[in-house]
This record gives C-alpha cells, structure tokens and sequence, in this order.
C-alpha cells in the first residue's frame, strides 16, 4: 500500500478510501459513516475524539512497522487511548471471533467431520485464551491505569508487570491457518475455507496493530507516570 500522510485537513473518507481496513477503527472511536465531505478535523471535533490521536492509531493502522515517537506518546490523551482498547476488545469478542466461528461451520457443510473437528477445538482453546487476555486486561490493568492517572496507588502492580505478561494471542492464529491450508482435504470448497482464511487474516492484522498500539504507547505512557510519581 502506497504510504500517505495523514493530516487532519483531509477528508475522512478519504482515509477510509486508502485503506478499508479503517472501517472498524473508527466505529471503535464511535464515529458512524454518513460524515460527506467534513475533513478529520472536522468530524473528530464532532465526536470529540482528540484528533491527533485518531490519526496516530490511523497511521498504525496503515503504515506497515510505523513506530509512534516519544512526542506522540506523551500528547495522548489517556482515557481515549483506554476507551479505544477495551472498544477493540469488544469488538473482538462480539464480531471477529463471531465471524470466525461462522465461517468455521459454513466450511463444515461439505468437510469431514474428522478435520472439522480439529478446526473447532483448535479455535475452541484459542477462543478461551483470547478471553481470558482481554478480560484481565479490562479488570486489571486498564483499572490500574486509571487509578494510578488519578493519583492512586495500586500495592503489587505496575505496568512492567503487565508488561512481562503480554502474551502474543495472535502466534496461534498462524498455526490455524497453517491447518486450513496444508491439511484440509479437497473436499472442502475453496470458498468456504478462502473465507475462512480471509476471517483470520484480518483478526491477526487487527490483533498485530491492536498489540503494538498497547506494547508502543499504552505501556511507555504509563511507565513515564509512574516514573513521575515515585
């Protein structure tokens, strides 16, 4: 993709022109389609998203190994940053896991039950690892984050904790599509199991950004507060 740069004085849906994948990031943000002509600026305004932040998770979003600078991170605002990540959350669980479950019974209608069955437990396990992930970032560290902005003190957790911890959900994704490409019989129709594919191609992008945006910002943002407050 044939990199631009992205400024608040474009058209909003030009960026969504760009690159596609943007349609989800900005539902994340709570901004509708319907905007006509208003630039980033405009519409950011109206849903009152910081627009430099937009743009930087839209830059993350676009730009393959874009790395966010130390300026960048530090103009954040804090609470966006957090009600982006557990909106991405959500959506993971209510839509791209959703959707992958579907397209894993859509290809069962002609497969052998043996092979659909290895699918289904596969993506089974990796379904509960995903919620447990999420689920203890949305209880614990982002809860954290929050006290600790407001000058609390939270005995045993730091973010380096956190850190440590970050396991990489999207690395099982890649043995599922291993499975599905290598080892799925013939009988199972290049449609269902190409949508099946595309299915998880997108969540492990999704899931590759989603990381960097909480490895590359949400971590060295927190790690200069509490820095700041010892």
């Amino acid at each position: 993709m044939k990199q631009i740069h992205f400024t608040p004085q474009m058209k909003l849906a030009n960026l969504i022109l760009h690159n596609f994948k943007l349609l989800p990031v900005i539902t994340r943000f709570g901004i509708p389609l319907g905007f006509g002509e208003k630039t980033v600026a405009e519409v950011c305004s109206h849903y009152a998203v910081p627009t430099d932040f937009f743009l930087l998770v839209c830059t993350i979003y676009t730009q393959d190994n874009y790395m966010p600078t130390p300026s960048e991170i530090q103009t954040i605002d804090i609470h966006t940053l957090l009600s982006y990540l557990s909106n991405s959350h959500q959506y993971y669980l209510t839509e791209r896991i959703v959707e992958i479950e579907q397209s894993i019974h859509a290809m069962n209608q002609s497969c052998s039950n043996k092979h659909y069955s290895i699918i289904e437990t596969f993506f089974d396990g990796y379904k509960k690892e995903v919620i447990k992930h999420l689920e203890y970032e949305d209880s614990s560290v982002f809860p954290y984050v929050y006290k600790l902005i407001a000058g609390e003190k939270t005995p045993g957790f730091g973010i380096q904790q956190f850190e440590k911890n970050h396991t990489n959900i999207e690395e099982k994704l890649g043995d599922l599509k291993n499975i599905i490409i290598k080892y799925v019989p013939n009988d199972c129709p290049s449609r269902e199991r190409n949508k099946l594919l595309y299915d998880i191609f997108l969540f492990e992008e999704d899931l590759n950004r989603h990381t960097l945006i909480e490895d590359k910002v949400l971590i060295p943002y927190v790690e200069s507060i509490e820095k700041s407050q010892n």
